[in-house]
């Protein structure tokens, strides 16, 4: 769209060009006013070159304004996002860490958990005193009972989390919904996806907590039911009666 001046402009040299014609056709080419001479054809040459030097400089200008508008959306593209949420996400991350470090009596550790089993479950001692048996069973009850704990706390620490994360996600949408350019954008919704990632992760540690609870529940059952044929089969077998012997009273 064309500025008000230059179509101003415009219109003086078309009007100019028409009374130069018109005055062309009743007047010589050449009029002298004063001493001055003037050329008709010649003035309007020099309003049409006005007009069209006109219409360049505003193209010019115009295209000025165009590169510095692109230069600002190219500034708001780079502008960072003012808002971080990963040190939140990073404390909930720890929190829940933290909680599966506690585990009880057997944690989370593959050599550990192979020679646990090798002593207490897989190879439980059959051949023991009685004594000896009640006390394994006790000691892998309590191992059971304190996994169930640990869960019970997995999942209170999970609980604890979700308000955290709540209040993390409407930040982030809500300054995803403002980002000024797309460096603003795409770092949103990358903490969106951190925020994601520890969700996951507490659903993961959840599941991990509740199944190490049932597994070592069942381990303790099937140790139990053996222990439990041997003590059995003890119980059943004849031993030998009672026997008299010789008994002192007194004293020589």
């Amino acid at each position: 769209m064309k500025s008000p001046l230059l179509r101003r402009a415009l219109m003086a040299g078309v009007l100019a060009t028409a009374s130069v014609f018109g005055l062309a056709a009743t007047t010589p080419a050449h009029a002298q006013f004063g001493g001055i001479v003037y050329d008709p054809s010649n003035y309007a040459q020099n309003v049409l070159t006005a007009a069209r030097t006109l219409e360049q400089i505003n193209n010019q200008v115009q295209s000025l304004q165009n590169e510095a508008q692109s230069l600002l959306n190219e500034a708001r593209n780079l502008t960072a996002l003012p808002l971080s949420q990963l040190q939140e996400v990073q404390t909930q991350f720890q929190r829940t860490q933290q909680l599966l470090g506690q585990a009880q009596r057997l944690a989370y550790d593959v050599h550990q958990i192979d020679q646990t089993f090798a002593q207490s479950y897989r190879g439980t001692n059959l051949s023991g005193s009685d004594r000896q048996l009640v006390a394994d069973a006790q000691g892998r009850w309590r191992t059971s009972v304190a996994a169930f704990e640990d869960a019970l706390k997995v999942q209170a620490g999970v609980v604890g989390n979700i308000d955290g994360s709540r209040a993390s996600l409407e930040r982030l949408v809500t300054a995803s919904q403002s980002a000024t350019g797309a460096l603003q954008a795409a770092q949103a919704g990358n903490q969106l996806v951190a925020l994601q990632s520890q969700q996951l992760a507490d659903v993961t540690a959840l599941m991990a907590a509740q199944g190490r609870a049932q597994a070592l529940d069942m381990a303790e059952r099937a140790a139990a039911k053996a222990q439990a044929r041997e003590q059995l089969r003890r119980f059943l077998t004849p031993r030998t009666g009672y026997q008299p012997g010789n008994a002192r009273m007194f004293r020589d």
